[in-house]
């Protein structure tokens, strides 16, 4: 298959990926890629604000960004690693870690604009995988809230 085949089979694997969840959607989710490593991109609506005196996004739609994040990256590296191994990866439905526990860090309030999410894998087992999480606005040093979380993985 030649480099512009299979960065198109790459995309359409994220993209199927991504539309797995009508919650994803509805609050504006969508992941770009870059290699096997994904940026989350919460895309600023009104209703997601939570405070309007401030104006401040919602802390649940800033902890859902971390945690959607998490399992998206989760789910890729297992995408990535079967489309890299030659499977026929994408193929029905994915296969979605589920969350043991997640604790978010608020470090400071979300503006009313888009929000920013990248995660990384501490540590990937064959049950259960660690994972640390962050979200910026404007610059990435200066995330608004940083997550770690543990979870199980589909075939554990």
């Amino acid at each position: 298959m030649s480099e512009p085949e299979e960065e198109a089979r790459r995309d359409a694997a994220l993209e199927r990926l991504t539309l797995t969840s009508p919650y994803h959607r509805f609050i504006g989710v969508g992941f770009t890629r870059m290699g096997d490593e994904l940026t989350g991109r919460l895309a600023y609506s009104g209703h997601l604000i939570g405070n309007p005196a401030i104006p401040a996004l919602h802390g649940g739609v800033t902890g859902a960004l971390l945690e959607i994040t998490a399992l998206m990256q989760l789910a890729w590296d297992d995408l990535w690693r079967r489309m890299e191994a030659g499977e026929a990866a994408g193929e029905g439905p994915p296969r979605l870690p589920k969350t043991i526990d997640l604790t978010i860090d608020y470090l400071r309030s979300g503006r009313p604009r888009d929000v920013f999410a990248r995660a990384t894998v501490l540590k990937a087992g064959r049950r259960v995988s660690n994972v640390r999480i962050e979200a910026w606005q404007d610059a990435r040093g200066r995330p608004i809230a940083a997550a770690h979380g543990h979870f199980l993985m589909p075939d554990g």
